[in-house]
């Protein structure tokens, strides 16, 4: 049975039993502790913590996860991997223990002609928690297992919860017996290797307190309503039903492997390295593809570094394994056409897919041609201090910089003789990933407890936003936080986060920064507002400070926006729609939209291109955007369902969380969009765009940014006086201006050339008189010494080379000059080869004198070239090479 039957199958089951089938979420988290989506619950969650009421009572989906803690382990063992399915039914409060047992024994024995996956009873095994006796019985009286065929379990094995206070509950699981090929029989508590585990059952029913690890932990008492949370891993249960040993050898893998073989003519089981290879590249290009269809970005930090590091994972793994050209078109097109059956969006935007992904293996290959030579430079840089161990910051720098995934530099630098420093290495990366982590959990928190908003929530229930009807109004205040801490009152100064029944503030959201302005209370007290975010769903945090009196928890209150910031973010933000759909007209839909900002009076906008955006398409989709402000077309808003916003043709933004109904804003019949923010009422209102310009921003995205309305007019204007300025200095007319200016940099350009060819000149002028005055030390002719400052690296290169020339007959030479440019210092030194058989190799004298100069350097043993931080040392370092001529002969 195919992986996409499976899924077919599922959720037909559950939808015929009165579950809500609930479209796999994205993989980027719509939660600021995760990265990724890691699990199915995890869209579920906000259902269980009580911060949002379920769409229904019971739900059924197919989750897409992604899981990479154990990155390193991928390929080395067959149970490892990065991406899942997880398959998933859920009461809210509904059904419970028996109910979920039931289905479970249902869909997993049925034939398979009535719709289940036909597996045989007698090799299912059952596993219970410790003391759920109410489990074992519906199990061994209900559905008829026999009693040796379950097994309880402890904490760590058979009991769930989130890690943190919260719900929690002991998990029943279903166990496949694989046979004894797989090892000794036994059950699940034996051998879970041969009994596999493919279904867990978790009954919600208690509340846990705050505690450390699986096990450390206290129950408060049962919750008031108890759930079912249950996941089924898709990848274990292909591998069952279509007969195979692990989950590489399922249809949406192998058929990855198979291509990898075709393009390196390995042969997958042929070899242990190969085979964790094959392994690796089959993971790592499915998961790739799978965050890039959900609008992930290679990148340096967060959710991007992730595809990043695997991307290139990949490649490196098809290197291995003798691929010499690019592999990655081939790779990724294998996965959409086999993962396009279950998720017909990857085929919908193949082409924007396999842009992002051609771009980062072509961004990676010349990173490796790059990332060598500094790895070759800190790997003899080792050498000459006689370590043996490449620091982990040299480590570190290779990777986040250049991209070098761990492995690679491990490997390089083990043909040199080196290890590397890991521990050092894996601290800076963990001190990276905290700080990410911590950066987008305090923009949202501002550091406090998570809990204290979930009480403010519980207690008053979501904010009601006002905003797109008015600026201003009365309210409540329903919540108050100093310094992260719920409190009754806050005084005059005080650092504080309000919580109010109803606000016309705007959150930040959506890629529009929130609103700004102030609160005033009955009383007289005054607060003004600098930022409003939404930590948990539906709850619109006011941050500011207290300016004026006492402020308390229930007080009557007025919210009032600074209105000309609103208008100002309103026309950034109608203007980013209008940019959008411009460029999507222009490039193709490939121009998705991949992040934006809108300010007051500017805006950001980010969206995907392979490659720069032509100045001239630029212009036009300048022009077509002030061409539609023109026409003055009606912005307006409208709330749907999201299969009719669909239907409509409406544009959604990747990374965004949608729920059934969406609002959708129209702007005449040239833009439609998904999108929560405020807008202007008509495109006249936006006066006028000026786009400045294109740049990249990460591989295969870029961005524009540009100004509206009275900041575009303020540029504008700027710009007329330069070219009025221009116009005086070069005598010409506007229109005449980039040849005049191209002209003058051309004759500019040709004088500075006459000046470095007669610089060179007078240079090797002195090559003569340089060789007649070498010393002689013990034979060796030395020539040590400074030429003028200012002498390019090429031409004390080939003073260098041409001075060791002038060395008659087979007197052994070394000719080491030294000269200062940009405020640096810089050697070249060469050796000839009886200098070399003497023992002087140039490399072993450029680090002596580089090392004195505060650098490095490095090169062959007849050339090399290094330098430093220090040109006062220069005398010192001339001292240091003559001294180590002297002790060599």
């Amino acid at each position: 049975m195919e992986s996409a039957e499976i899924r077919r199958r599922w959720l037909s089951f559950f939808e015929e039993r009165g579950h809500a089938v609930v479209p796999s979420a994205s993989l980027i988290a719509d939660d600021p502790t995760l990265l990724l989506v890691n699990a199915g619950m995890v869209p579920f969650k906000p259902y269980f913590l009580g911060e949002t009421k379920p769409p229904a009572p019971r739900a059924t989906s197919v989750q897409k996860c992604v899981r990479t803690p154990d990155i390193e382990e991928v390929g080395k063992t067959t149970r490892h991997g990065t991406f899942f399915q997880m398959c998933g039914n859920f009461s809210f409060g509904d059904y419970f223990k028996e109910g979920a047992i039931k289905y479970a024994w249902e869909l997993l024995t049925s034939s398979v002609a009535d719709g289940g996956y036909g597996l045989e009873p007698e090799k299912l095994w059952i596993t219970v928690y410790l003391d759920d006796d109410e489990a074992e019985t519906i199990w061994r009286d209900v559905i008829g297992v026999p009693a040796e065929r379950i097994q309880r379990l402890g904490k760590k094995d058979n009991f769930w919860s989130m890690g943190v206070p919260g719900p929690c509950g002991p998990c029943s699981e279903i166990n496949y017996d694989r046979g004894p090929e797989f090892g000794v029989e036994g059950g699940p508590a034996v051998n879970d290797e041969r009994y596999v585990e493919i279904w867990n059952l978790v009954f919600m029913q208690y509340e846990r307190g705050a505690g450390d690890g699986k096990e450390d932990f206290p129950i408060l008492g049962d919750l008031p309503s108890k759930n079912i949370d249950t996941g089924l891993g898709l990848e274990r249960l292909a591998m069952i039903l279509q007969g195979v040993q692990n989950m590489y050898e399922t249809d949406t893998l192998r058929v990855v492997m198979d291509k990898a073989t075709e393009l390196t003519g390995v042969r997958y089981g042929a070899a242990q390295n190969t085979d964790v290879s094959m392994r690796v590249v089959a993971d790592h290009i499915r998961t790739s593809v799978m965050l890039i269809g959900d609008g992930v970005t290679p990148g340096n930090e967060g959710r991007g570094y992730v595809l990043r590091r695997i991307m290139r994972r990949a490649i490196r793994n098809m290197r291995l394994m003798g691929a010499t050209g690019p592999v990655v078109q081939d790779l990724v097109d294998v996965v959409i056409n086999t993962m396009g059956q279950q998720y017909p969006e990857l085929v919908t935007d193949r082409k924007r897919i396999e842009t992002v992904a051609l771009a980062e293996e072509a961004a990676f290959l010349k990173a490796v041609k790059g990332g060598t030579n500094i790895l070759d430079t800190a790997v003899t840089e080792t050498k000459a201090t006689g370590g043996t161990v490449l620091s982990g910051d040299k480590a570190f720098l290779l990777h986040d910089t250049w991209g070098f995934p761990i492995d690679l530099t491990l490997e390089m630098a083990a043909e040199q003789g080196l290890s590397v420093d890991e521990a050092g290495f894996r601290r800076l990366m963990q001190e990276q990933r905290d700080r990410a982590k911590a950066d987008a959990k305090a923009k949202k928190t501002g550091h406090a407890d998570m809990s204290a908003y979930r009480e403010i929530a519980d207690g008053s229930g979501a904010t009601e936003f006002t905003g797109y009807a008015t600026t201003q109004g009365e309210s409540t205040i329903v919540g108050l936080l100093v310094n992260g801490v719920s409190a009754p009152a806050a005084s005059e100064g005080d650092e504080v986060e309000v919580v109010l029944d109803r606000t016309p503030f705007y959150a930040e959201g959506g890629g529009q920064l929130a609103d700004q302005g102030r609160i005033k209370l009955d009383s007289g007290a005054i607060i003004q507002v600098r930022d409003v975010q939404q930590p948990v769903p539906g709850v619109s945090v006011h941050k500011g400070s207290v300016q004026v009196g006492e402020v308390t928890v229930g007080a009557s209150a007025y919210a009032a926006i600074d209105v000309n910031r609103r208008r100002a973010i309103a026309r950034a933000h109608s203007a980013t729609h209008l940019t959008h759909q411009a460029l999507r007209d222009a490039l193709g839909p490939t121009a998705a939209q991949a992040g934006s900002e809108n300010s007051p009076g500017r805006f950001r906008f980010d969206f995907g291109s392979p490659n720069a955006v032509p100045g001239t398409v630029l212009t036009d989709v300048e022009q077509k955007i002030n061409d539609v402000l023109s026409r003055e077309l009606d912005v307006t808003a409208e709330i749907m369902s999201i299969d009719e916003a669909k239907k409509q043709g409406a544009i959604a933004e990747f990374g965004e969380k949608y729920g059934e109904r969406v609002r959708v804003v129209t702007i005449g019949d040239f833009s439609k969009e998904l999108c929560g923010g405020t807008h202007v009422g008509n495109t006249a209102q936006l006066g006028l765009v000026k786009l400045l310009g294109e740049s990249s921003i990460g591989s295969g995205v870029r961005r524009v940014e540009a100004l509206v309305g009275v900041d575009a007019y303020n540029f504008l204007a700027k710009e007329h006086t330069v070219v009025a300025q221009l116009q005086e200095l070069v005598k010409g007319r506007p229109e005449e201006l980039p040849e005049k200016i191209a002209s003058m940099l051309g004759k500019l350009k040709d004088a500075e050339k006459e000046i470095e060819k007669f610089r060179a000149e007078k240079v090797l002028q002195a090559a003569a008189g340089l060789a007649e005055n070498a010393q002689d030390i013990r034979g060796v002719a030395l020539v040590v010494g400074t030429v003028p400052d200012g002498t390019g690296a090429d031409d004390l290169r080939k003073l260098v080379l041409d001075v060791r020339g002038r060395i008659q007959g087979d007197r052994p030479a070394v000719v080491a000059l030294f000269t200062t440019a940009n405020d640096r210092p810089l050697t070249v030194i060469a050796t000839n080869e009886a200098a070399r058989e003497r023992g002087l190799k140039a490399g072993d004298l450029v680090r002596t004198a580089a090392k004195t100069l505060g650098g490095g350097g490095g090169g062959k043993p007849d050339v090399a070239q290094g330098g430093g931080q220090n040109p006062a040392a220069v005398p010192e370092a001339i001292a240091a090479v003559e001294r180590l001529v002297v002790e060599t002969v």
